[in-house]
Order: C-alpha cells, then sequence, then structure tokens
C-alpha cells in the first residue's frame, strides 16, 4: 500500500478531532443553525480559495457546468451530520462514547448500503466486524 493513500485519512482524523471538540463545545444555549450559518460562510471561503490555490487558473465557472445532483445531496446531508453531532453533545452525550456510537451504527448501515446498492460483497469478516461491533456497543453504554 502507498503512503499516499494515508494523507487524506490523516486529514480526515485531524479535522474530525477539531470537529468534535468544536461540536461539543458549541454553546448550549447558542441555536445550531446560527452557528452553522457561520461555519458554511467560512467553510464557502475557505473552499473557494483552496479551489484558486490547487487548479492553477482553473475557471470556476467552467467547474460549476460539471456539477450534479451529489453537490446539492452532500450540502443537505452536512447539514444533517453537522447539526445531529452538535445535538448528540447538547443531549448529554459525551465526547468519548457519543461519536464512537454514531460510528458503529454509521458502519452498520454502510454495510447495507454498500450491499444493496454497490452490490459490494458481505463476508464473514465483515459478519464478524459487525458482531465486535455490537459487542462494543453494549460495553460501551454500561
Amino acid at each position: 500500500m502507498n503512503i499516499y493513500m494515508f494523507w487524506p485519512i490523516a486529514l480526515a482524523v485531524g479535522a474530525d478531532i477539531v470537529y468534535q471538540v468544536s461540536a461539543k463545545s458549541t454553546p448550549t444555549q447558542l441555536n445550531p443553525f446560527a452557528s452553522l450559518t457561520i461555519t458554511y460562510l467560512i467553510g464557502a471561503a475557505v473552499s473557494l480559495i483552496v479551489f484558486f490555490v490547487t487548479s492553477r487558473g482553473g475557471n470556476y465557472i467552467e467547474e460549476l457546468h460539471n456539477i450534479n445532483w451529489t453537490a446539492f445531496a452532500l450540502g443537505l446531508a452536512i447539514v444533517g451530520l453537522e447539526a445531529g453531532s452538535i445535538y448528540m453533545y447538547k443531549v448529554g452525550w459525551n465526547l468519548n462514547t457519543g461519536y464512537i456510537v454514531k460510528s458503529c451504527f454509521l458502519a452498520l448501515a454502510l454495510i447495507v448500503v454498500g450491499y444493496l446498492i454497490y452490490k459490494e460483497q458481505i463476508s464473514a469478516t465483515k459478519i464478524a466486524g459487525i458482531a465486535v461491533c455490537m459487542v462494543g456497543l453494549i460495553l460501551i453504554n454500561r
């Protein structure tokens, strides 16, 4: 496996640590959607800057012609993901368990989605992993 395959994982893990700490630290009296408005304005500005830095003379308007339904679905999904995370912490989940519980359920759901939509195989190893996740969920919530 190539070392370059790991930089996106490192980026995602680092960003997710900042994300979870920020979501947990969002003031409880603040409406999460007010906070998310600022979040998305900053995210849009950073995305636009990174587009120009990484595309070396790319035409942003021309790129917009390549947009399909996925950009809109991702936008809706991100709002749900982030609002769900903020509310998860508002209702009392701890940083060290809430994310793990959410991630286990997500992994289980993605196994089903992968099988049904993308025809990915479910092996005995994956079934064992599901069992370990379920045992982990039981243990983590004791």
